[in-house]
């Protein structure tokens, strides 16, 4: 009886094909606004990592100075001083550890067609890339052996890569970069997360576009490169690299990759003491609490998804249920008008919950076809939006989850705005539309 019911509601949509199309046109309209901004607010506060993000975690010690400073006031920045990244680095805590900051630089392209250009990169430890899953086109990450001794190594990005080599494996080359010759050790697959978790602070940001290449830590070190990003210095300091490196300004990021999602308790152990052993040396004086975030904790500590957003989507909702409220009308009317229906229908044997039924699948139906052009209308919207801005076509792709969602939410509000004609529809009295005919 329910596939009686869908058919007779699809034979239906023919009637009244003014009233149905604008009620199609009304839900369609509501859904494409409201799963528009769900999709990117779903996009933006995703777990990028879901299978390891209560395992990959962030250290903050606050190295900030005294003055002005009371207990329980928020940190003074979310980033490391190179002193606290290299022992954290040094440390045999956890599985993996890395340091990252930004740099950038000349590249001198081998080919003589191509003219001297800037790119921008990622100093890291080799074990960025299996704590974040970096996948390999060619080649590998380079060898502990070469972060240790500053090696003048890099992986290049895929972008970059077809941009210099064209499509050749270019795992051997030599590259003159930031003034320095750099050896390619390998070649990155596309990778760029959204968000950004790895890299929130400085650079492009969280929903950026991906870093070109990666070279040792160390090496950007040895080399004296500058970051290429944020930086905070609650001081004034001497002039020159290693003032820097001497001094209490936080540029850098770390990220620890714990066994399991209960050393946490582990790392916090270590901070503590670290913490302990350096105000012992005239260091974190502030005796601030020692902070650990996860990956989703950091995301939302460094408020990646605004307020605006989550406001963006509210008023979408309140959009839709204004179209609800229109189709609400609509349904009425087009219900009305089969009273005489209703009657034969009930005088003929049919009870009210089948009149209710029918009428009932019928908003489903119309909800189904709002769906439809609902959909194309998100693909359109998301489209639109994507091309007002680099960091928005990130953001602004539809996934089968939400794909999902559209039709569920047109059908649904379909129905709740069916609900109220189809009850109506069967309080028609059948003698009183028989005596009427």
């Amino acid at each position: 009886m329910l596939q009686y019911y869908f058919l007779l509601g699809v034979r239906n949509l023919r009637r009244n094909p003014a009233l149905t199309a604008l009620m199609v046109l009304i839900l369609a309209v509501g859904v494409a606004a409201s799963v528009s901004t769900l999709t990117i607010l779903h996009v933006m506060s995703g777990n990028p990592i879901p299978h390891k993000s209560e395992r990959l975690l962030v250290p903050m010690v606050d190295n900030g100075p005294t003055e002005g400073y009371a207990p329980g006031d928020e940190r003074h920045d979310d980033q490391l001083s190179y002193r606290d990244a290299a022992n954290f680095l040094a440390s045999k805590v956890g599985d993996r550890r890395t340091a990252i900051y930004g740099v950038a630089g000349a590249v001198e392209p081998v080919r003589k067609d191509m003219s001297v250009f800037n790119a921008g990169g990622l100093a890291l430890s080799r074990d960025f890339f299996t704590m974040f899953e970096v996948p390999f086109l060619h080649g590998q990450p380079w060898s502990a052996k070469d972060d240790t001794a500053g090696a003048d190594v890099v992986v290049l990005s895929r972008k970059l890569a077809e941009k210099l080599y064209g499509d050749s494996n270019p795992v051997g080359q030599r590259l003159m970069m930031m003034g320095f010759p750099y050896q390619v050790v390998g070649v990155a697959d596309t990778w760029n997360p959204v968000p950004r978790y790895h890299r929130v602070i400085g650079g492009s940001g969280a929903f950026g576009d991906a870093d070109e290449y990666f070279i040792p830590f160390s090496s950007a070190i040895r080399h004296e490169a500058s970051n290429n990003g944020s930086m905070n210095c609650s001081k004034q300091r001497d002039p020159g690299f290693q003032a820097l490196l001497d001094s209490e300004c936080t540029w850098i990021q770390f990220w620890f990759e714990m066994h399991e999602a209960s050393d946490r308790s582990e790392l916090q152990n270590y901070l503590d003491a670290y913490a302990a052993e350096q105000r012992k040396l005239g260091r974190l004086k502030r005796a601030a609490p020692n902070m650990i975030y996860n990956v989703m904790e950091w995301l939302e500590q460094q408020k990646v998804v605004g307020n605006d957003s989550r406001v963006s989507a509210w008023l979408a909702f309140g959009f839709l249920l204004l179209c609800l409220v229109n189709t609400i009308g609509l349904l009425l009317a087009k219900f009305s008008v089969r009273a005489a229906e209703v009657g034969i229908r009930r005088a003929l044997g049919a009870s009210r919950r089948e009149v209710f039924n029918q009428f009932l699948i019928e908003s489903a139906v119309v909800g189904l076809a709002g769906g439809v052009l609902g959909l194309l209308f998100s693909l359109g919207a998301l489209a639109l939006i994507g091309q007002t801005s680099d960091r928005l076509q990130v953001v602004a792709h539809m996934d089968w989850p939400m794909l999902f969602i559209t039709f569920a939410m047109a059908v649904g509000a379909a129905i709740l705005a069916g609900l109220l004609p189809t009850w109506r529809a069967c309080q028609i009295t059948p003698a009183m539309q028989l005596k009427s005919q």
